[in-house]
């Protein structure tokens, strides 16, 4: 391995843990790290946050500084990877340089979904990804008197807290009949949107955008209804898309992301993929998954360092998820499609703590924790050892969650076959 290269393209939360556990899992030929945005990676959720608000800088964000891919012998460009060449094993920059390696890493991430609609491309619309992004969204705040965010999942949600703490009038537009319909139970939205609504935002649940109007700069969101918001400032949170284009002309098997076997290894043995943009098979859930977290991020980044160094670990690591909004930290642990039972613990109608837990054929397999560490804890073991804990119990708070961890466990059969679309 001493004469060998490994090229990470894509500088996200995967390629920074990639960088580091390659070093650790005994790696010590070249590694070359390639990003098309001039930062080393750096953290991604608190951009809409703390970056948002000038709170903290995009130095501060860094996953690791500078001095440690100095010290690891990690070289870092920024450049965009145009084509690669699988047989040659070379990867062709933009620029029409071509470089060579031993082994090639994918860690892509994943883009926002981009809004059709008349308008769309007026100054003044944004997308939240990068920190450029928000960037341009705070230049916009020195003159915004309305901002609209279309799309009241968590990015569209996050965002609207952030410009709330900061006195932004916001108004959120969401097409279905509840905010975060696509990832949590109706109480869990409830409790949301009446967090939201007395926070300051004008939520509009079940309506539809038809046009962004202005002539240069976007003034206003034109509903399907005919009614009209006057904005000038426009934020798209309706989702992201994995970045598989690469993958795609290189020839490599894809759908809903890079497809890739439980150690992280694409179609091409020599190519492996982690993050957002990789899709995997998990037979806790019996299905492939796409997963969008930076936990899974990382530890796909390790499964795969190990492969590459030539040892034997599978990505198996539970999914969890957290949010931060207002005073509220929502951790989220499991995967709750095809749940046919929740119980709740604490009460989301008048508090700002509770918890949701997901049930499966009485098999817990996901909760939703507010404010709430300790179940958030409990759940992950829970989970992990497969229990089907006493529901009236779990859902009284005087029963001590730990006495619930002593059931035993049931059958590993897969908790059915779930349809997860990242």
């Amino acid at each position: 391995m001493g004469n060998s290269r490994v090229i990470i393209v894509g500088a996200s939360h995967a390629s920074a843990q990639l960088c580091a556990s390659l070093r650790q899992e005994g790696w010590s030929g070249e590694v070359l790290l390639i990003g098309d945005e001039p930062s080393l990676p750096y953290h991604r959720p608190p951009l809409s946050k703390t970056y948002l608000a000038g709170k903290s800088s995009l130095e501060e964000l860094l996953i690791r500084k500078p001095d440690f891919y100095e010290k690891q012998q990690v070289a870092f460009r920024q450049a965009r990877v145009a084509s690669v060449d699988r047989r040659a094993r070379t990867v062709t920059l933009a620029d029409g340089e071509t470089l060579g390696y031993d082994k090639l890493a994918l860690c892509l991430g994943a883009r926002p979904r981009r809004l059709s609609l008349p308008g769309a491309n007026l100054a003044g619309v944004h997308y939240l990804r990068d920190a450029a992004d928000i960037e341009a969204i705070r230049d916009g705040l020195t003159t915004t008197g309305h901002a609209v965010i279309i799309g009241a999942g968590y990015i569209g949600l996050e965002t609207a807290a952030s410009l709330r703490n900061l006195g932004v009038t916001v108004s959120v537009l969401e097409n279905a009949d509840r905010v975060l319909q696509r990832v949590t139970a109706p109480d869990v939205s409830a409790f949301y949107d009446r967090v939201h609504r007395e926070e300051g935002v004008d939520l509009r649940v079940g309506v539809g955008v038809t046009a962004l109007e202005g002539e240069d700069h976007v003034r206003g969101v034109r509903l399907a209804d005919g009614d009209y918001i006057a904005a000038d400032l426009v934020i798209i949170g309706i989702g992201v898309v994995p970045n598989v284009e690469l993958a795609q002309t290189a020839g490599l098997n894809t759908d809903n992301g890079i497809l890739v076997d439980p150690h992280g290894r694409t179609s091409d043995p020599n190519i492996f993929a982690a993050g957002d943009c990789a899709n995997f098979f998990d037979p806790r859930y019996g299905c492939r998954l796409r997963l969008e977290s930076v936990p899974n991020a990382g530890e796909q980044a390790k499964v795969v360092a190990a492969a590459i160094c030539g040892k034997v670990r599978e990505i198996s690591a539970l999914p969890w998820f957290w949010s931060d909004q207002y005073d509220l930290k929502l951790q989220i642990v499991g995967l709750n499609t095809g749940y046919d039972e929740i119980v709740l613990r604490g009460d989301p109608e008048t508090g700002r703590d509770f918890a949701c837990f997901y049930f499966d054929n009485g098999r817990l397999i996901a909760a939703d924790c507010v404010n709430r560490a300790p179940e958030f804890v409990f759940s992950k073991r829970a989970i992990a050892q497969g229990l089907a804990p006493n529901r009236g119990l779990l859902a009284d708070p005087a029963t001590a969650l730990n006495s619930l961890l002593e059931a035993p466990a049931t059958s590993a059969e897969p908790v059915g076959a779930l349809k997860v679309d990242g």
